[in-house]
């Protein structure tokens, strides 16, 4: 990966993937007004230079009854380094964790969590995560209602 600079049609050629992932080079190119070749030479230079770094589907959780979503914050035993590997492969192990962050303040690490239940989030927080070596505490936080879930970025103006 190496740095590039990013002009106006490559901030366009961003946007309109973030906005329309599954765009053939065809539709991207007439979204940008530049050549299909040309387009596609860009598009594979911002995937090199690292500023696209995956492609994904969208999910609908309560289509597949996943109906919870929590914030848990975790705090850490002091000397929790020792534990960091262990704690960092289960985190990415389990598929109920969407988002974990390392984080400032109070509590050591705040995860996203879906579940199909209460029942099931509790089973989780109780037997998994609070069971954890170096885990020595947890506060989870159920989300109510979802007004806003992006995965867009802001990108800068030239």
């Amino acid at each position: 990966m190496h740095k590039i600079d990013i002009d106006q049609i490559d901030r366009k050629i961003l946007t309109f993937l973030q906005q329309n992932g599954r765009a053939s080079n065809l539709e991207l190119a007439e979204a940008v007004n530049l050549s299909a070749p040309q387009c596609h030479r860009r598009h594979r230079r911002l995937e090199q230079a690292g500023f696209i770094v995956g492609y994904e589907t969208r999910l609908s959780p309560a289509s597949l009854g996943l109906n919870v979503i929590a914030f848990v914050h975790v705090s850490m035993e002091k000397g929790h380094i020792n534990d960091l590997s262990g704690f960092k492969i289960a985190i990415n192990e389990w598929p109920q964790i969407l988002e974990c962050y390392s984080i400032t303040g109070d509590f050591d690490y705040v995860l996203k969590v879906t579940a199909h239940d209460l029942k099931e989030l509790s089973d989780f927080l109780m037997e998994k995560l609070m069971r954890m070596r170096g885990v020595s505490g947890v506060r989870s936080s159920v989300c109510l209602d979802e007004i806003k879930a992006t995965n867009m970025l802001p990108l800068p103006a030239a």
